[in-house]
């Protein structure tokens, strides 16, 4: 990840405010990717010996520090409730599933109080080193993406698989882990096509992109270049700026004459919006990325963005999910990464029913398969038949029938790929009015063939 915030803007750390209670975004921090000791091949798609121990043991892995901390409620509460509603349907073989570490379950307090806050003090790395010595099946998080690679070194070469229900750094797709690390968040790059379909579907026929230098700039204006090509468009241009330093690519832009121009930009959106303004491209002929997305205000031009559009990875939760979720912690504030975290607990918990064995082995063999992804190509993951449930006791009923779980859950449909990444990603669209204030005014969903 990096996190939603509250006024819908983050750099490679935090957003501003105003949409944190509403929905997940994603913006990612470049990743040094070095690799680790990690088991040859790709667990997602190997036949395992079961060796669990009749116990399902989910481990928590929260940011203790930075930008992303205070996400730590929101996810926490929606394990907490994952594990009881998982427990409330029978936990795994009629036993109650562990949620660890142990003071993580309690339930008194939140994620930034008490002793479930003692829990999560160390860094990635040595909070894997103690889920691991607590006998851990797998793990779900962290939320940050530059704290993941710590954690999969940890519990790779253990076998254990990490779901970060929060990582959006396209790197982490390659990232060395033997098939043991997924995400139930999109990657960064999954939004091209939403950009590019914003400005096709308004009518669009030349596109020009302006992106920040870095990772996430390279490779989501990447991204939209190619489906914007896909879409019959002409490309015109993909221009670099730096942060602070707008106006040249702004100038090339323009005289380029799109109909349409992406903005990719996380800390250098607000500099690069004003010179595409002072070019004299108007608001509606700008089509913002997550990471550009924030409530301006004054800080540009009376009316400078009306017409505007921008999007957010997520969905909006159902009142009936946020009201379970205060049921757990009536201190909630928001609800972002909430519905990721849930269904990447209940995804743990599906794949070791259907596998019926809780070793983490037999748990990442089984992900890709009950979250309707890439199947394997033998064994019972690959010929049995699917059928869609919605929770945990859900698909207890579609094992009873003798078919395989394909969980659709709080994010939507999730479709694990080979990498362990989604295959279908939901987000919400903004368009900005005269007081460069963004409102929700749609959705849009990415879909792409495991």
């Amino acid at each position: 990840m990096n996190v939603a915030a509250t006024g819908l803007s983050r750099p490679p750390g935090t957003r501003p405010s105003w949409v944190i209670s509403l929905l997940a975004a994603s913006a990612a921090l470049a990743l040094g990717l070095a690799g680790c000791s990690a088991p040859v091949g790709n667990a997602r798609l190997a036949s395992v010996t079961p060796s669990g121990d009749g116990v399902l043991r989910i481990g928590v892995i929260l940011d203790n520090s930075g930008s992303s901390a205070f996400l730590n409620e929101s996810e926490l509460a929606a394990a907490k409730l994952a594990v009881k509603q998982i427990n409330d349907a029978g936990g795994y073989k009629g036993r109650p599933v562990e949620l660890l570490p142990a003071s993580a379950a309690g339930d008194g307090g939140s994620a930034g109080q008490g002793a479930s806050s003692a829990a999560f003090t160390a860094d990635a790395a040595e909070q894997a080193k103690a889920l691991l010595a607590a006998h851990v099946d797998v793990v779900v998080g962290p939320t940050d993406s530059s704290h993941a690679p710590a954690a999969i070194d940890v519990l790779t070469p253990a076998r254990i698989p990490l779901i970060s229900p929060a990582n959006t750094a396209s790197g982490l797709s390659s990232y060395k882990n033997g098939g043991f690390y997924f995400r139930t968040s999109a990657a960064d790059t999954a939004q091209g096509s939403i950009l590019a379909k914003l400005a096709h579907d308004a009518g669009a026929k030349r596109i020009s992109v302006l992106h920040e230098a870095g990772d996430y700039g390279t490779r989501v204006s990447g991204a939209v270049v190619d489906a914007a090509r896909r879409l019959g468009m002409d490309a015109v241009s993909n221009a670099e700026f730096v942060a602070g330093k707008a106006a040249p690519a702004a100038s090339d832009i323009k005289s380029g004459r799109p109909d349409a121009v992406v903005v990719v930009a996380r800390d250098g959106a607000q500099g690069a919006l004003a010179e595409l303004l002072n070019a004299g491209l108007s608001g509606k002929n700008l089509i913002l990325s997550d990471g550009a997305v924030r409530q301006y205000g004054t800080a540009l031009g009376a009316g400078g963005l009306n017409g505007a559009r921008g999007i957010l990875p997520g969905v909006f939760p159902s009142a009936e999910f946020q009201a379970d979720l205060t049921a757990v912690d009536p201190k909630l504030k928001d609800t972002t990464y909430a519905a990721e975290t849930y269904d990447a607990v209940t995804l743990a918990a599906v794949a070791a029913a259907t596998a019926g064995d809780d070793a983490g082995g037999s748990i990442a063999a089984w992900l890709t398969t009950v979250s309707g992804g890439v199947r394997p190509a033998s064994g019972d993951a690959a010929t049995k038949e699917r059928t869609s449930c919605a929770s945990y006791k859900d698909c207890l009923e579609v094992l009873k029938g003798a078919k395989v779980p394909d969980y659709e859950g709080q994010s939507g449909t999730i479709g694990f790929d080979a990498n362990g990444d989604v295959t279908s990603s939901n987000y919400m669209v903004f368009t900005y009015g005269a007081d460069n204030t963004a409102r929700v005014s749609g959705k849009e969903t990415a879909s792409r063939t495991p």
